[in-house]
C-alpha cells in the first residue's frame, strides 16, 4: 500500500511516498481503507521532531490521527458485521491507503455525511465540544474566538453563535475573517494589527466574558488583555508554544484561567463521546466543518507548508482513495 513515511525529523521534504506491507489485523483491531486522513498543525511540530516527551515518535513513522474509510477487514474477536462500512478512526496514523486500530477507536459515520466532513471531526470536533463545554458561552455574552478561522476555532465560532453569544473572530486575512462572519461572528477583527485588543475592548465594552485562544504562544499570552474582568480565558492553541498569562495580573483582574492541554489529553471514554456528539451535530446540519483545503495522499508535504504558513482558510485533509481502492 501506498502511505506517508517520514523517515527523519525536518521540514515538509521528508514527508514521502512509501511503498509499506499492508496491514494485518490482531486480536480486536480491524483495517480501514482510508478516505480522507485529518491533518492537523500538531502533525507539522511532530515532523520536526518537537514534543518528543509528550508525543514519542518511532523512525520511520506514518504521520496522522486518523481520518474517515471504510472497514476492510477485522481481526479475531471483531464481528464481522463491521466489514464495509463507513466510519471514523482515532489512530496513530493517518497519512496511508490503510491504517489498523482497535475497534474501540472506530465509530459509524452518520447516513449522509460525507467522509471529508466525518474526518474534519475527527480532532477539531472533540476539540471545539471539549473547549465549549469549559467555556460554556451565555446568551447575550460577547465571546473572542482567536484562530477563528482554524479547523477548532471555526466550530467554536459556531458553537458560541449557537449558544446565542456574540461572537468576536479574530484571524489574520481577509478571507479568513469572511469565514468567521458567514459562521455567524458579530464583528471580526486582524490579530496582526497593533491595536486589535484595544479594538476588542472597545467594541465589547470593556473585553470579551469569554476567550478561547486558538494560538497560543506570545500571541495568546497577550490575549489575556482582551477578557473583561471577572471573565474565562480558555486556551488551548500550541501553533507558537503554549501561551502563558500572567498568573497575577489573572488574579487581580478575577479571571479564571483554564489551560487544558497542560492537564493531559482527555481519556478515550470522552473522546467517544465527543466525537459521537460532533458526528451527531454534523449529521442534523448543526456543526459544519469549514474544508478549506484537501490534497492527494502525495501532496502531503504541500498540506504541512500551507499549515505552517497560515495560508489554510479552515480545515485540511489528505484524500486518500484507500477506501476505492477497497471496493
Amino acid at each position: 500500500m501506498r502511505a506517508i513515511q517520514v523517515a527523519t525529523f525536518g521540514g515538509p521534504e521528508v514527508l514521502t511516498v512509501a511503498e509499506l506491507p499492508e496491514p494485518v489485523p490482531g486480536p480486536g483491531q480491524v483495517v480501514i481503507g482510508m478516505a480522507a486522513a485529518d491533518v492537523i498543525f500538531l502533525d507539522t511540530l511532530l515532523r520536526g521532531g518537537w514534543g518528543q516527551n509528550f508525543f514519542p515518535l518511532t523512525l520511520p513513522y506514518v504521520p496522522g490521527g486518523g481520518g474517515a474509510g471504510v472497514v476492510v477487514a477485522t481481526g479475531d474477536g471483531v464481528d464481522p458485521a463491521w466489514i464495509d462500512r463507513r466510519v471514523v478512526v482515532r489512530a496513530g496514523a493517518g497519512y496511508a491507503e490503510r491504517v489498523v486500530a482497535d475497534v474501540g477507536e472506530i465509530m459509524p459515520v452518520p447516513d449522509g455525511l460525507s467522509f471529508e466532513t466525518a474526518a474534519a471531526l475527527v480532532h477539531d470536533g472533540v476539540t471545539a465540544l471539549g473547549m465549549d463545554r469549559l467555556g460554556m458561552p451565555e446568551r447575550g455574552a460577547w465571546v473572542l474566538v482567536s484562530a477563528a478561522a482554524g479547523g477548532a476555532g471555526s466550530l467554536l465560532v459556531q458553537l458560541a453563535v449557537d449558544a446565542g453569544a456574540r461572537v468576536v473572530a479574530a484571524a489574520s486575512s481577509d478571507v479568513k475573517r469572511a469565514l468567521a462572519r458567514r459562521l455567524g461572528a458579530t464583528i471580526t477583527v486582524d490579530y496582526t494589527r497593533p491595536d486589535w485588543i484595544s479594538r476588542v475592548r472597545e467594541a465589547t465594552g470593556g473585553g470579551a466574558a469569554l476567550v478561547y485562544d486558538g494560538a497560543g504562544g506570545p500571541l495568546g499570552t497577550a490575549t489575556l488583555d482582551a477578557v473583561a474582568d471577572g471573565g474565562r480565558f480558555i486556551t488551548y492553541g500550541s501553533g507558537d508554544g503554549l501561551a502563558a498569562p500572567d498568573s497575577e495580573v489573572a488574579a487581580r483582574r478575577g479571571i479564571q484561567v483554564c489551560t487544558p492541554l497542560l492537564d493531559g489529553p482527555p481519556n478515550r471514554q470522552t473522546v467517544r463521546e465527543l466525537l459521537g456528539l460532533a458526528l451527531e451535530r454534523a449529521a442534523r446540519g448543526q456543526l459544519r466543518p469549514a474544508v478549506g483545503a484537501t490534497y492527494p495522499l502525495e501532496r502531503a508535504a504541500d498540506a504541512h507548508r500551507a499549515l505552517a504558513s497560515r495560508a489554510t482558510v479552515g480545515k485540511s485533509l489528505l484524500l486518500v482513495g484507500g477506501a476505492r481502492a477497497a471496493g
